[in-house]
């Protein structure tokens, strides 16, 4: 069966290079929503412990619920609790939600400054404050999230400006209100390596943490290694003579006689089918035909096939972004860490 490995030594690589940013190790909020992007959440969790991170970030409450005997600190992006919890915290994303948290619930209040798309607008925060205080919860911190850190534009700094604002004024409130002093965190991978001097209590780092942060030029780090790869296994080989076609809908016809092999990945598994007739492996095996649900084919007689150990190059070919090669791996591939 296809199968996935996961670098160790590159996932412990790219932590060095974050911690150095973010000045501490226990600054490192890892991001491991969605299965760790696709990595494995229990397997990249572990090794995570490993390497003594101590704060996660994940989406939903099942997930911090597997993972909670694990970090002193979980952050939930997109749930309610259903009780309170010493080690999860809980976002806020819509003013109009609070009432339905768990009294005694630690939580954190998102603020949109300018993404527009969760959080509370920044005309809200007084009122978020005094809700949040009648619903007896324990507000401990105030984030909000960049739209185009990645990106050579203006936008990246008036997000900063904003939040900014908002950081003095959540002082004041916090005062008025009696909560204890809160925390802030603004940044993800590429609003910290735009950081020049890091200050904010934690980065929430996803992407960056698995080797495929992808950033212009003039605002690239360097160093990050790719932590997964994939691997196909041969289901069976047959010799293709000019003319003949492969898959559904015969979209290649050999032009000569070849080697052809199938292996078990199909778009069942992850692999995304607009990279049919459009993908070469890292080692020139060419993909031919249509990606079928279990099964995919390349010329080639190998026994075993590296997929890719990159996941922005198939991105290339797919026309989209590593952040979707990753996710799409379904959480039934086997995972191994090495």
């Amino acid at each position: 069966m296809a199968y996935i490995t996961l670098k160790r030594n590159n996932f412990f690589n790219n932590l060095d290079i974050i911690a150095k940013h973010t000045k501490s190790v226990d600054k490192i909020a890892l991001v491991l929503k969605d299965n760790a992007y696709g990595h494995g959440l229990y397997e990249i969790a572990l090794m995570a412990q490993e390497y003594g991170i101590s704060k996660v970030v994940v989406r939903t409450d099942a997930e911090a619920q597997l993972l909670k005997d694990m970090f002193a600190y979980i952050l939930v992006l997109a749930d309610t609790p259903k009780k309170p919890s010493e080690t999860i915290r809980y976002t806020i994303n819509d003013i109009q939600s609070i009432a339905s948290f768990a009294k005694g619930s630690r939580v954190e209040l998102k603020v949109d400054t300018g993404m527009h798309r969760n959080g509370i607008s920044m005309s809200e925060l007084q009122g978020a404050f005094a809700a949040i205080d009648k619903a007896g919860l324990h507000l401990e911190a105030v984030f909000t999230h960049h739209r185009s850190a990645d990106e050579l534009s203006s936008e990246w700094f008036w997000q900063n400006e904003n939040f900014k604002q908002i950081k003095e004024r959540s002082k004041e409130l916090s005062k008025k209100f009696g909560f204890s002093e809160l925390r802030f965190h603004s940044a993800n991978s590429a609003a910290l390596f735009r950081t020049h001097n890091f200050s904010e209590d934690m980065a929430r780092v996803g992407i960056g943490a698995y080797g495929c942060l992808e950033l212009p030029e003039a605002l690239g780090v360097q160093g990050l290694q790719p932590v997964l790869s994939l691997y196909a296994q041969k289901v069976s080989s047959r010799t293709l003579h000019e003319g003949e076609c492969v898959g559904y809908g015969a979209t290649f016809e050999s032009v000569k006689k070849m080697q052809v092999s199938n292996y078990d990945f199909g778009y069942a598994d992850g692999f995304l089918r607009v990279c049919s007739n459009n993908y070469v492996t890292p080692k020139g095996k060419e993909l031919i035909g249509r990606i079928s649900m279990d099964n995919s084919s390349f010329v080639s007689e190998d026994e075993e096939l590296l997929i890719f150990d990159n996941a922005c190059e198939v991105a290339k070919s797919a026309a989209t972004i590593s952040y979707e090669v990753l996710t799409a791996l379904k959480p039934h591939l086997q995972r191994v860490v090495v």
